[in-house]
């Protein structure tokens, strides 16, 4: 199973984005998203699992969830936007995946058993930080993780 994974969008979405996330059988969006338009074009590759950020706003943002778990192939994926959020205990309640936006910054780490996980942000380059998304791959239930560079 494919897993596109996209954050901090701001309301743009390049195409290049769009065709990275092309084969995904699900997209997560980590907030920040910009606009409903976004959201309709993920829609186009694969069902998409949104969760609120801290620019989302207006009443079409009032619908997204703040959090969200999701369960893909047997994994559980705890999803929010801005980790410093996070106030429960994943490995309590069987999280195998952390997955938040918001610092515009790739990352992947192993903690205490769990993914964490952040796409680095698909949407207007912020400082020198890179323009990307993630893909998790579950294979034989074990994740392998990368980012695809949009620039």
């Amino acid at each position: 199973m494919v897993i596109g994974i996209i954050s901090d969008t701001h309301s743009k979405i390049s195409k290049r984005a769009l065709q990275a996330l092309q084969g995904s059988d699900v997209i997560i969006h980590a907030g920040d998203i910009g606009n409903p338009e976004v959201l309709q074009l993920l829609e186009k590759i694969a069902p998409v699992y949104p969760v609120r950020g801290n620019t989302d706003l207006g009443i079409w943002a009032q619908s997204l969830p703040m959090s969200q778990m999701v369960e893909f192939e047997g994994k559980l994926f705890y999803v929010l936007h801005n980790i410093e959020t996070l106030h429960i205990d994943p490995k309590s309640i069987g999280v195998d995946a952390v997955i938040y936006g918001h610092s515009h910054m790739p990352k992947a780490e192993i903690r205490d058993g769990i993914l964490y996980f952040n796409p680095g942000s698909a949407g207007p380059r912020r400082f020198q930080l890179p323009v990307c998304v993630g893909r998790i791959r579950i294979v034989d239930k074990q994740f392998t993780t990368e980012w695809v560079n949009l620039e």
